[in-house]
């Protein structure tokens, strides 16, 4: 299945084989709709012919859209700070990394992978 858009609490997806679309709540959805991205191929559990909830791929690519700027040397320091990324969703990042870098995450745990290059 292909993740489409979301408007207000309802996502919509569609069957990439048969072109068929249908949505799912906020809730059905659970913690899942953290890591959306339009476009995105997840898969759907459905129970008696009906969506149920969808699985996301154990890793995702997403932009960075909010966090404190990085500052020269904090690259060796090994802390982190929070940041926004493309989804919504907010996750702990090193310092060394800015606004509009993309980040590998675990959608498992929501926490950070790796830098994309």
């Amino acid at each position: 299945m292909q993740y489409l858009y979301s408007q207000g609490d309802t996502y919509f997806f569609m069957d990439t084989g048969t072109y068929e679309q249908f949505s799912l709540t906020e809730e059905q959805l659970g913690d899942s709709k953290k890591f959306l991205k339009e476009n995105m191929e997840v898969k759907i559990l459905y129970y008696h012919d009906s969506p149920l909830t969808v699985q996301t791929p154990m890793f995702v690519e997403l932009k960075i859209v909010k966090t404190a700027p990085g500052v020269k040397g904090d690259t060796a320091s090994g802390g982190s700070k929070p940041a926004v990324l493309e989804s919504g969703v907010a996750v702990k990042v090193p310092f060394h990394l800015n606004e509009g870098d993309i980040i590998k995450v675990d959608t498992r745990t929501a926490e950070y992978i790796e830098r994309v290059k």
